[in-house]
């Protein structure tokens, strides 16, 4: 019989996932892992974890790991890669993490063009800590510090860290994808390969963002929840790539 899966190594062996049921956070580990072991760098592999949902990560991935002061990842990553420059670092953040406390740690490095990737999880809200209205909330999205749901006026407006990244010269790859589909999960593997490819080859700084569900603080079933992806936080984060050097050159 021939095989056409396999669980990649990348991932504990005989590790349950504990997320959320319709979180999209298990398909992304399971593409890094993928990813590196068919790039054939897991040993080499390096992760700096936000805090929150993405510091859960430590307990299913299967390669060295760092656990970041909330927002610091981008600034820990660079002093890792700097250090020893042969390993494969990555930062695995949400949108409070990267975008909020961690914004100037974030854009710093990427104006500087580190040499290392960035998996930015965006699902417009903060997850573990509570539900609290993230720089990614939707207006009008309901959160437990914005019951009444996000009022520009007293607020601000969602941040776009893909567009607000592409207006910097550094980047080399900047792309948004999501898990949503079949397809959409394809395509997200692919970037996330480019990302750290693009390290390997020492083109720079690399960002995928990735925007996910959150059923639980969302306060939907996991079915809703992909309809409301669909509907509306695709149409306020557009798929694409926003920054590709490599077909610049």
């Amino acid at each position: 019989m021939e095989k056409v899966y396999k669980r990649t190594i990348g991932i504990k062996p005989e590790t349950v996932s504990g997320f959320c049921p319709g979180c999209m956070h298990g398909t992304i580990h399971k593409l890094i892992g993928e990813v590196v072991e068919e790039l054939g760098m897991l040993d080499k592999l390096v992760r700096c974890e936000g805090v929150g949902c993405c510091g859960l990560g430590q307990l299913y991935v299967s390669h060295d790991l760092n656990i970041s002061a909330h927002g610091r990842a981008c600034a820990v990553a660079t002093g890792l890669k700097r250090s020893n420059p042969d390993s494969l670092v990555y930062t695995y953040q949400g949108d409070g993490d990267l975008a909020s406390i961690g914004l100037g740690e974030t854009v710093s490095a990427a104006n500087r063009g580190e040499n290392f990737t960035v998996i930015f999880v965006n699902n417009g809200i903060y997850g573990m800590t509570g539900g609290q209205m993230a720089p990614t909330t939707l207006i009008g999205m309901k959160a437990t510090t914005a019951p009444k749901g996000r009022n520009p006026e007293e607020h601000g407006y969602p941040i776009h860290m893909c567009e607000v990244l592409s207006q910097l010269t550094a980047p080399a790859y900047l792309e948004r994808t999501s898990c949503n589909t079949p397809a959409n999960v394809r395509k997200t593997k692919a970037a996330i390969k480019k990302a750290f490819q693009n390290q390997i080859d020492g083109k720079g700084f690399s960002m995928v963002e990735i925007v996910t569900t959150c059923p639980t603080n969302w306060g939907m079933s996991e079915a809703k929840a992909l309809d409301f992806l669909e509907e509306k936080m695709l149409k306020e984060f557009p798929l694409g790539v926003f920054r590709d050097k490599s077909k610049e050159e």
